[in-house]
């Protein structure tokens, strides 16, 4: 199955707490079916010192989120949109924004 979402999409969070947030997809993982977006979905980890010049505390961290809960954001308007798929004349396969038709791979 191809990838609706990529590494470095700009995303738009549909659901749950951070709902109307953006951010740029950091990491996909597919057989999860989850991704980590920057500045979504921050949750506290504690951490211990591990060495003498570090020091431990509580840390943000972006925790993964659900793929169903992002929508990829159109570049042409602005707003959240479906992905399409679209083969090019020259046989290349190549994502599409249902909402504008533009093309979403470089």
């Amino acid at each position: 199955m191809a990838a609706k979402i990529k590494k470095g999409d700009r995303v738009h969070v549909l659901t749950g707490r951070d709902k109307g947030k953006r951010g740029e997809v950091l990491r996909v993982i597919p057989t999860e079916n989850r991704a980590v977006v920057q500045g979504v979905h921050l949750v506290k980890k504690h951490t211990k010192q591990t060495r003498v010049g570090e020091t431990g505390g509580i840390v943000s961290i972006e925790a993964k989120i659900d793929l169903s809960n992002l929508a990829l954001i159109d570049p042409k308007t602005d707003k959240p949109t479906r992905v399409g798929f679209r083969v090019l004349d020259d046989g290349k396969k190549v994502r599409v924004a249902k909402g504008s038709g533009e093309v979403l791979d470089a």
